[in-house]
């Protein structure tokens, strides 16, 4: 008799291990997914700005481009 409740013992607490590192890969998942989220946003921002930057420098350039094609 011992044997067998030795083994769902056993069981039980293998099963309970699973399901707590189960819970700590989801809290895992879950902050990996925000920080996703943020890097996302903050690279949408910087390409938004970088374009903006582009802009000018890039109508200054066709503006030069225009000129010495006239000389």
């Amino acid at each position: 008799m011992f044997w067998p409740m030795l083994a769902v013992a056993l069981a039980f607490v293998g099963i309970a291990v699973l399901g707590v590192l189960a819970a700590r890969v989801l809290v895992e998942v879950r902050r990996l997914a925000r920080q996703v989220s943020e890097s996302s946003q903050r690279i949408s921002r910087a390409a938004e700005d970088l374009e903006r930057a582009a802009t000018p420098l890039a109508a200054a350039s066709a503006q030069a481009a225009h000129t010495l094609r006239q000389e």
